[in-house]
């Protein structure tokens, strides 16, 4: 049997395009001679769709949407993911199904046994866990047919009380499917193949495994499909940050394999098992090496590029704006936005004050040359100083000090939004994780913006990124990427002045956010206790600010916005 994987970028609620999508993969894995073409989860209305889902009329919309596929799948079999109402008077009113079409019918429906609740997944919200299993009959195959997380539940520490394919293995299927939307993090990248690889030799079948693309405003997904056979071997892995099509032959599998022999399992490959849903780095002299590392860098230098892209792609803008400091943050954001829009779309501002040194307007300069933007300069000089003048009968005389410097960052902020109200343009924020989690910006202020590039990106990573960037030749000067980095608010400012050393920041963050590790276990690595606990503080203190920030294109495994939710009121560390 001919089984083709559809890797399609969708739209949440944009049920006019995401059916046309799904119908021209039908139509082509028609001209291929498939006999089964397979479409990611909740592929009709895009995933997440969240609270939408509690509107009845877009539940209709997907059903809609379903009769019209239906149309379509006269001589081949089709399984698409859409919510399904639950018949049942008890418990949620949907369920998040896959269904099968064939000859215009509906073939069978599987239901998502286990619904993730953590991070930015929230589906126990909307629907119901399946109560039924039962393989679909097609072609003469037993299909055993599960939805993302359903494959998840492994390991000895499981996440849910039922694995699915328990269920299912019983009724002894020729294969598996898979249909997923499964995000992208650096963090997590890897286990899903082990994840895939685990279920295959556990169950001794094979596996098509289907996964969406593209971004929906913070969540990227990246792709990745495969297919692999009963042996654990990777017969066709499929582009990652990309749509992609691909089929495979059930009848020659065997003779298609692509790659060695799978390594032995490690202990738990379920990146989900309770004890494992934690970045994987245990040894702490090693954190930066790996946050920094070539092929981290590489994946999040394609997420960011999606992110910026479909962010702006499906939301109808077109242009951005950001401030232009001369600093590796802002020259990080500008070469990203620039290469997912296009130059001639981005639009830098530079606006120096008395306290901007003349490297850092120099460098912003070069920076737009090489990238052939469009700049502007608009020194703030005089705004600024008009601001001192109005308050000083408020004032008083103080000494200058926080107050004096914000103003110059929100005087910053008005002028970008002024420029963006008038000629239609996007506020990008560059603000990154570091200066996120510790709280070092100005609300209001460079805190401003429609959507944060770098916000998960800690400031180690900044810096390895402006080395990605220039790979192949400098686009980002060199002296901004070795520059002590500086806000430059007032006379000779650094901002080791009021932060520890990145490279030691960016450990303890990293422990404290994505690893959840308390002060015990940091001040344990080596780390100086004060130091630990003043930043644990700051991070603590600062949750109002990032509760009011933008959405945050998410890389990481555990980022600031959705998927992370402390309370803004709240005595822990702080």
């Amino acid at each position: 049997m001919k089984i083709a994987l559809a890797q399609q970028n969708y739209h949440i609620g944009n049920f006019e395009d995401n059916t046309r999508k799904i119908i021209g993969a039908i139509q082509y894995a028609k001209s291929r001679g498939a006999d089964l073409v397979v479409f990611s989860e909740l592929s009709v209305c895009g995933y997440p769709p969240r609270d939408l889902l509690e509107f009845n009329d877009f539940v209709n919309e997907c059903y809609k949407a379903i009769d019209i596929i239906k149309e379509h799948t006269d001589t081949i079999g089709v399984i698409i993911g859409a919510p399904q109402r639950n018949p049942e008077k008890e418990g949620k009113d949907l369920f998040n199904a896959a269904w099968f079409l064939y000859e215009k019918q509906v073939l069978g429906v599987a239901q998502k046994t286990c619904l993730p609740t953590y991070d930015v997944f929230d589906e126990n919200r909307y629907f119901e866990p399946a109560y039924h299993w039962e393989v679909v009959r097609f072609k003469g195959k037993r299909i055993a047919l599960t939805i993302c997380e359903d494959i998840w539940n492994l390991g000895d520490n499981p996440l849910y009380r039922i694995n699915p394919m328990d269920k299912l293995i019983v009724q002894h299927p020729d294969l598996m499917i898979n249909i997923s939307a499964s995000p992208f993090d650096y963090d997590h990248d890897d286990d899903r193949l082990e994840v895939i690889r685990a279920n295959v030799l556990k169950y001794k079948l094979p596996m098509f495994y289907c996964n969406t693309i593209g971004s929906q405003t913070e969540v990227v997904f990246d792709g990745g499909s495969l297919v692999m056979d009963a042996q654990g071997r990777v017969i066709k892995a499929m582009k990652v940050f990309e749509e992609d099509f691909a089929i495979v032959d059930t009848d020659q599998e065997q003779s298609t394999v692509t790659t060695k022999a799978p390594a032995p399992l490690k202990r738990a490959t379920t990146a989900f098992d309770k004890e494992m849903r934690v970045s994987k780095v245990d040894d702490p002299d090693k954190i930066i090496d790996y946050l920094t590392s070539e092929k981290n860098i590489g994946e999040i230098h394609q997420a960011l590029i999606l992110g910026i892209r479909d962010y702006f792609r499906k939301m109808g803008f077109s242009k951005a704006i950001l401030g232009s400091s001369g600093g590796i943050d802002s020259a990080v954001a500008l070469a990203l936005a620039c290469e997912a829009l296009g130059k001639d779309n981005v639009r830098a501002i530079l606006m120096p004050s008395e306290f901007s040194s003349d490297h850092s307007v120099s460098d912003a300069e070069q920076l737009s040359r090489n990238l052939g933007n469009p700049c502007d300069i608009i020194p703030i000089k005089d705004i600024y100083n008009q601001f001192l003048t109005t308050l000083e009968p408020v004032f008083k005389g103080l000494p200058f000090g926080l107050a004096e410097e914000n103003i110059q960052s929100r005087t910053r902020g008005n002028l970008l939004m002024a420029i963006a109200n008038k000629f239609g343009y996007i506020l990008l924020n560059t603000s990154n994780k570091s200066e996120l989690a510790t709280g070092y910006g100005t609300l209001y202020g460079d805190m401003a913006g429609g959507l944060s590039v770098l916000g998960d990106v800690y400031k180690m990573q900044v810096y390895a990124l402006a080395e990605y960037i220039n790979r192949n030749g400098v686009i980002i000067p060199e002296n901004i990427i070795h520059k002590a980095p500086s806000a430059e608010l007032r006379p000779d400012q650094k901002d080791s002045d009021s932060l520890p050393e990145y490279p030691v920041l960016d450990k303890v963050l990293y422990q404290y956010i994505e690893r959840r590790q308390g002060p015990k276990e940091i001040i344990e690595m080596g780390i100086d206790e004060a130091l630990v606990r003043r930043i644990l503080k700051l991070v603590n203190t600062a949750e109002y600010k990032r509760n009011q920030f933008c959405p945050i294109i998410r890389v990481s495994s555990k980022a600031f916005g959705v998927g992370r939710r402390v309370p803004i009121v709240g005595k822990y560390l702080s």
